[in-house]
């Protein structure tokens, strides 16, 4: 449904409205190096950014997902805090190394990256999958 509506606005306004199926943010933000918090981007907010674009991209798959910058998360102990939504599904430690094994379990494929969930998310349920890509016959 949501697509359809995507679909009319490009007709209606003629203008290209994209027709993603998740959104994923990044935290990058930056703190002072002596704050108590920390922050994503020292420990590799921005590596996990780019290794995100280059995989989607390389997998065709930058027109379905989309890789954002977010600023902070807070989710500072858990950095790099990594979030994607619809599913509101938070990922912590993320690091570059990290990046084919999401993608393709949980942005393609739907399965959670359990080793890398953040505790304490209720609204999960206990689930371990969400549905997955629905990628458009070519």
């Amino acid at each position: 449904m949501i697509h359809a509506a995507n679909d009319r606005a490009s007709r209606v306004l003629g203008w290209a409205v994209p027709s993603l199926q998740r959104h994923v943010f990044v935290c990058i933000n930056e703190r002072a190096a002596d704050n108590p918090k920390g922050c994503c981007m020292a420990r590799g907010g921005a590596e996990v950014r780019d290794a995100l674009k280059k995989e989607l991209g390389a997998r065709g798959l930058s027109r379905l997902i989309r890789a954002n910058n977010a600023g902070c998360l807070d989710q500072c102990e858990h950095g790099v805090a990594v979030v994607v939504y619809p599913e509101q599904v938070w990922y912590g430690g993320v690091t570059p190394a990290d990046i084919p094994e999401l993608v393709e379990k949980h942005l393609v494929g739907g399965e959670l990256v359990t080793r890398l969930l953040i505790p304490d998310q209720p609204h999960l349920a206990g689930a371990t999958h969400v549905p997955p890509l629905e990628v458009p016959a070519s």
